[in-house]
């Protein structure tokens, strides 16, 4: 025979006893009265049995009356002969304060009945969860709600008190995915119960199912009342790069970027938090594909059907610089109305590569009004405008000729660029550098930073250009050379460069003379190179002089003529007191010799030796 559970033990001990209280009561009942029955019926006696049995059957909640509170237990009447016993902490509250008091009634649940020492261990706390799993119960039959608080983050969802731990999936906390999780922890909410299991202890719950309910119902009200034109408050649901989703009451719209704002709008998140309350303007309404347009500029004036007055051409404006390109910087007036600076139109000296040069994104300019196209959004602007042109009044302080001093603040291969005033630059071009010198770059004389004078010799104010000159400090020696070297005159030069076609002779600094090839001896010379070294002294005698051009032309064979022709004059006078038939007879033996009489020779022009060389021939 299998053991007997403890409940079983303890209802029949308790039937063995009733039965020997009635054998007992019998007994005494008829000494004491006659008219007391001597024997129960067997019916009362099962009666009272079945009673104590339910009473004290495990997990059972009954109600019982507090009779006496210590230290670690609450002695709680549940109609037994034993009072059940209950541990004092069940009683204590958050501040850890007794919450008891005797006569207090209280729903406690059996847990375990001790036979050997015939007591009854109880649980208020159990008592508790038992009526909470019986609400869960018939709140899931009825597909209720349970209100509860959101405890803590746990994976994968968050842990619940419902009066029992519940677990909320993240996916059932909204309808939209949630990015700040904490945010929803001691929130009090309303939920849906999906599913439980009171053997495992297990509740799942769910607020999105109450969300989309909720929406369901807003949502065919929503449809039934939306219109083009009308003017409705929304929730920010969601926003993106490139827009802001907003709920109208179970039915979602899209805020376009460009239709937040007349002004400039960088993203929407500069301007909305999810949550925020707006309100909104119906532009299209799709009721097939439940599609809704909204606009919140449209709440406002378009501020450019105005801008021709407010804005008028010529006068000074006030703004801020919001965006720079490489053409340019855009300066927003007012939101919604921004004009173009362009580069060109920063500065009336300097040559702008990049705005960013000049201003920076957020400055706060004036500039002058120069064009605007409302039917085309456009306002053009200067920002040179504000201030004078100093290109006006530069011709009248530096007129044409003025000497002016400055330091060198660029050098290219062109020229040097002078620092004058008010940020313009005079240009030094490479050919004004020196009448003389052949420079090859300009760096070979000059370097930056340094202070030199020039003479003002032109200003173009259309192309803002102001020509310099250095060279013109001192006259031009080409202009007195014919007077320095005559034709026909002897001179003496140091060689500084043989090419096949001539020697060039330097005969002072800076000019020089060419010895052509043809000029270098009566005898014909294919190229002088090997024949002369630069720098040795070379003497000969100019030929021509052409001061435009630059260019002295020099012979050396005309100086070999000249000594062969003063020779024989020399002789020939020195012959003239002889008789006069020797004289003559000399004569035309020279006469025969060279080809021409010495009258001849000096009458030719020594400019010309190309003809010469040919009649010499």
């Amino acid at each position: 025979m299998e053991e007997m559970t403890n409940n079983e033990k303890v209802n029949q001990n308790n039937l063995s006893e009733l039965q020997a209280m009635s054998t007992n009561d019998s007994s005494v009942d008829a000494d004491r009265s006659e008219g007391v029955q001597k024997e129960e019926t067997m019916e009362s006696l099962m009666s009272m049995y079945e009673e104590s049995f339910k009473r004290f059957a495990e997990g059972e909640v009954v109600t019982g009356r507090i009779i006496a509170v210590d230290k670690d237990y609450v002695l709680v009447d549940i109609g037994y002969k034993s009072e059940g016993q209950i541990r004092i902490h069940e009683f204590k509250d958050e501040n850890g304060e007794i919450q008891a008091n005797i006569n207090d009634e209280v729903e406690v649940m059996v847990e375990f009945w001790d036979e050997e020492e015939e007591r009854v261990v109880l649980s208020k706390e159990k008592a508790a969860k038992v009526k909470v799993w019986e609400s869960i119960r018939e709140t899931y039959e009825a597909d209720g709600t349970v209100e509860g608080v959101i405890v803590s983050r746990v994976k994968g969802g968050f842990s619940v008190d419902v009066g029992l731990q519940a677990f909320l999936p993240g996916s059932q906390a909204d309808l939209r995915p949630i990015r700040n999780l904490d945010e929803m922890v001691g929130q009090t909410l309303s939920f849906k119960i999906l599913k439980y299991n009171r053997k495992r202890s297990n509740i799942v719950l769910s607020r999105r199912a109450i969300l989309e309910s909720e929406r369901e119902s807003k949502r065919s009200t929503t449809l039934s009342s939306i219109t083009e034109g009308q003017v409705m408050k929304g929730t920010v649901k969601n926003i993106t790069e490139y827009g802001v989703f907003v709920d109208l009451g179970g039915v979602d719209g899209l805020l376009h970027i460009t239709d937040i704002s007349w002004g400039r709008v960088k993203h929407p998140s500069e301007l909305f938090t999810i949550g925020d309350e707006i309100d909104v303007k119906v532009l299209s309404f799709d009721l097939e594909k439940e599609r809704v347009s909204l606009g919140m500029k449209q709440l406002t004036p378009d501020p450019w059907t105005i801008a021709s007055k407010k804005y008028a051409v010529g006068s000074r404006v006030t703004g801020t610089v919001v965006s720079l390109t490489d053409y340019g910087a855009f300066v927003e007036l007012e939101e919604g109305v921004e004009g173009l600076i362009h580069v060109s139109e920063m500065s009336w000296t300097r040559k702008i590569r990049h705005p960013s040069k000049v201003v920076n994104a957020g400055d706060k300019i004036e500039a002058l009004v120069l064009d605007i196209r409302p039917e085309n959004r456009r306002i053009s602007l200067g920002m040179k405008q504000v201030a004078p042109n100093p290109w006006e009044v530069i011709s009248e302080k530096y007129p044409i000729g003025t000497t002016i001093e400055g330091k060198i603040k660029n050098i290219t291969d062109f020229g040097l660029f002078i620092g004058i005033d008010d940020d313009i630059d005079g240009l030094v071009h490479i050919s004004d550098i020196s009448w003389t010198k052949r420079i090859k770059h300009p760096s070979e004389v000059y370097k930056k930073g340094d202070v030199v004078q020039a003479i003002v010799l032109d200003i173009d104010k259309g192309s803002e250009r102001f020509s310099l000159g250095i060279k013109q400090l001192h006259p031009d020696p080409w202009k007195t050379v014919k007077e320095r070297y005559e034709v026909g005159k002897e001179i003496s030069g140091i060689v500084t460069n043989i090419t096949d076609f001539g020697i060039f002779v330097e005969l002072e600094e800076g000019i020089e003379g060419l010895v052509h090839v043809s000029e270098i001896s009566k005898e014909k010379i294919k190229t002088p190179v090997g024949q002369y070294n630069v720098g040795e002294e070379l003497t000969a005698k100019v030929m021509n002089v052409n001061t435009e051009e630059r260019r002295i032309g020099l012979s050396i064979k005309r100086l070999e003529f000249d000594d062969e022709e003063s020779l024989l004059k020399d002789y020939v006078t020195n012959m003239k007191p002889a008789t006069s038939s020797f004289g003559e007879i000399l004569s035309e033996s020279l006469k025969e010799k060279t080809g021409d009489t010495a009258e001849k020779k000096s009458s030719k022009k020594i400019s010309d030796p190309v003809s010469e060389e040919k009649s010499e021939e």
